[in-house]
């Protein structure tokens, strides 16, 4: 029998429907006592005066949020069961259950209203169809909305408040612990200590996340990482767990609240975590936990980390320095455009720029030829380091001898680590049971484990001793041109000791960056920016294709003319302009050929007062030759060339002498006829 005078026969004839939600999965788990009042909801439909069988349960929901609707599969079965008229009265234990967005609650008050479904709570019953029951569910939704806003504020509030004083207990990384007090200490174990300290200084010393993880692994040492229950377990090093180390402000002694902001894309799934910058990071207290580096160091590492991403458009970052032949890669950019320019090692080695055409479907803004503008820019390095006396020979030998102190005492720390690992899994082992040969077995297993581990390191270490061995001194090249290198590195420079990565590392260390425009055809304007600020402005000529694309190439021509006319050589012209800064198209001088062109394009010819000698008396041309023998000329280049026949050249004409006389006719039809192998005349 109904006890409200809201519901008629017509309500009991649909569903009585009874939605479940829990927010989160760990109320469903420890919540147990909600869940239970919940449920009980069917036997209050029974007391409304729903049969058992017009009772339907949703708990699809269970572990989600109300926020929204948009994630939450029982909520949408309900609104379409409510919109086919299906449904006589929806059964919450509170209306919160249902939705604590206004912007949900109030379309399915429409809907209710619109189908005469009742909404019912332990409060009582409503009927959203009339005013006073939809200004009653509205407050009441509302009020959910704020209830929810005001508990997260509260939370908050007391979460911010230990932010500011530095005490909210976050999670710590590996090689940081909370002790009873709550004061966080560095880890007790010595290993873990000094590998994170490793990873610090090997990532300082060669500037890259990438070769720091390939530097440890080729070592066979491995990084302390954290598993799922905080344990601390030893893992191969690969890059992202090197990055984790070292973007990480608490190895740098500091308490950071807010470094990551949530993204949410949809309600169905959870927020992305993206980092924020260091000037946006809601809260930081320096010095508060132990370091491992300083925060100036800190901030160096974050520095290069940003500069090693090669994403101009978005981050405008230089990239790291690679092997390839261009020496200004990261550094160039355009000087029509302003954006950053690009490497093609398409014939030959060019920086384009090509940001335009990407975005517009515009032409390529400019397409330069990299080499001269590498010279000289390398040329205006030099000359900034000329007057620079530094003794680099100890320091680095000194960095070499410390980086291989530390890599020694990191797999002797792992190997005492592995021995006293077999120790206890044999002691395990000869403690158990033999009869329990289930657990004998798998302990056993173990103390073969840790043998195998422990041999595979002991190995490691001792052809790493043997290899260091040979190859720990400097090369004495090396050590020679490091006792001067201001004076010497253009020396250095060419003799091969200094990979193309690290003469593009040694540029950004005073260069900040170049710009280049080609102002005229033949001619790239280049401003260099240094590390400073201050700037050196350079002409750099650049190759054409014509003698018409030089700059002033019809005054060139005309003193071209007026010195040939004059009875200047061409080898005399082409000095003299070379002197006064001329040049021709390929070249950075001026070359006979060029003048000679010029001279027969304006149909001047040189005279001869004697005529040439075309080879020395007593000898035969090949031309000759090759009639005499019956034999093609370029046979006879061939067995000249493959060292069969074995002749003089003319020191002056550059031809080659064979004697005019019948042996030599007879010995090189021999020849030919394979009667012979050598004919030396």
């Amino acid at each position: 029998m109904s006890i409200s005078d809201l519901i008629t026969p017509k309500h009991l004839e649909r569903l009585a429907m009874i939605y479940i939600r829990q927010s989160s999965p760990q109320q469903v788990l420890s919540n147990q006592e909600s869940l239970r009042l919940q449920y009980a909801l069917q036997q209050r439909a029974k007391e409304l005066g729903w049969s058992a069988d017009r009772i339907e349960v949703i708990d699809t929901d269970l572990g989600m949020t109300a926020a929204a609707a948009g994630h939450r599969q029982g909520f949408k079965e309900l609104l379409a069961k409510v919109t086919l008229g299906e449904v006589g009265i929806i059964l919450s234990i509170d209306v919160t259950r249902l939705s604590r967005n206004c912007s949900d609650w109030y379309p399915l008050l429409d809907i209710c209203g619109f189908k005469q479904c009742l909404i019912g709570d332990r409060d009582g019953i409503y009927d959203p169809g009339t005013a006073n029951g939809r200004l009653l569910l509205g407050l009441k939704g509302q009020i959910s909305e704020l209830e929810l806003h005001t508990i997260r504020s509260r939370l908050m509030a007391g979460l911010l408040n230990k932010v500011d004083r530095g005490e909210l207990a976050l999670p710590l990384p590996v090689g940081l612990t909370r002790d009873e007090r709550g004061i966080v200490l560095k880890d007790p174990n010595m290993e873990v200590q000094q590998r994170l300290e490793l990873v610090f200084s090997t990532f300082l010393q060669l500037r890259s996340a990438s070769k720091t993880a390939k530097a440890l692994n080729d070592q066979e040492l491995s990084i302390p990482r954290r598993d799922r229950f905080g344990e601390v377990t030893w893992k191969r090093p690969t890059i992202s767990a090197v990055l984790l180390v070292l973007r990480n402000p608490a190895y740098a002694g500091a308490f950071v609240y807010g470094r990551r902001q949530s993204v949410k894309k949809d309600l169905a799934h959870r927020p992305l975590q993206r980092p924020l910058p260091i000037s946006d990071w809601k809260k930081r207290i320096n010095d508060k936990y132990p370091a491992y580096v300083s925060w100036e160091t800190y901030e160096k590492i974050q520095r290069m980390l940003d500069d090693n991403r090669a994403e101009y458009t978005r981050d405008r970052t230089r990239g790291i320095p690679r092997e390839g032949a261009a020496l200004l890669q990261g550094l160039v950019y355009c000087g029509e455009s302003g954006h950053k320019m690009g490497v093609q090692y398409k014939q030959g080695t060019h920086y384009r720029c090509a940001d335009l055409r990407l975005r517009y479907g515009v032409p390529v803004c400019q397409h330069i030829p990299a080499d001269p503008v590498d010279k000289q820019v390398v040329r205006a390095f030099f000359e900034a380091l000329s007057c620079a006396e530094l003794d680099l020979y100890d320091q680095a030998l000194q960095e070499q001898n410390a980086s291989h102190e530390k890599m020694r005492r990191a797999q002797t720390q792992q190997l005492e680590r592995l021995r006293y690992d077999a120790a206890l899994a044999e002691r395990q082992y000869r403690r158990v049971d033999p009869d329990n040969r289930l657990v004998a077995a798998e302990l056993e297993r173990r103390w073969e484990q840790s043998l195998r581990a422990l041999r595979e390191a002991e190995d490691s270490m001792r052809r790493q001793t043997e290899t260091e061995a040979e190859s720990f001194h400097l090369d004495p090249r090396l050590k020679q041109a490091l006792l001067d290198v201001g004076r010497r590195l253009p020396e250095l420079w060419e003799s091969g000791l200094i990979s193309r990565a690290q003469k593009k590392a040694l540029l950004r260390c005073l260069i900040d960056k170049v710009v280049i425009q080609r102002a005229v055809r033949d001619y790239v304007r280049t401003r260099i920016v240094w590390r400073g600020g201050a700037d050196s402005v350079l002409e750099i000529p650049i190759a054409v294709g014509a003698f018409s694309a030089l700059s002033g190439a019809k005054e060139l021509e005309e003193k071209m003319v007026t010195l040939i006319k004059q009875g200047w050589s061409d080898a005399e012209i082409a000095e003299q302009l070379t002197a006064e800064g001329a040049r021709s198209p390929r070249r950075e001088r001026v070359i006979e050929s060029t003048v000679r062109n010029i001279r027969l394009k304006h149909g001047i010819h040189i005279s001869r007062n004697h005529p040439h000698r075309r080879r020395p008396p007593g000898h035969l041309p090949i031309a000759q030759l090759s009639q005499l023998i019956e034999a093609p000329q370029h046979w006879i280049y061939f067995q000249i060339r493959s060292g069969r026949i074995i002749v003089n050249r003319d020191p002056v004409t550059r031809h080659y002498l064979f004697p005019d006389q019948p042996k030599t006719i007879k010995l090189l039809k021999k020849l030919k006829a394979g009667e012979i192998k050598i004919v030396r005349l």
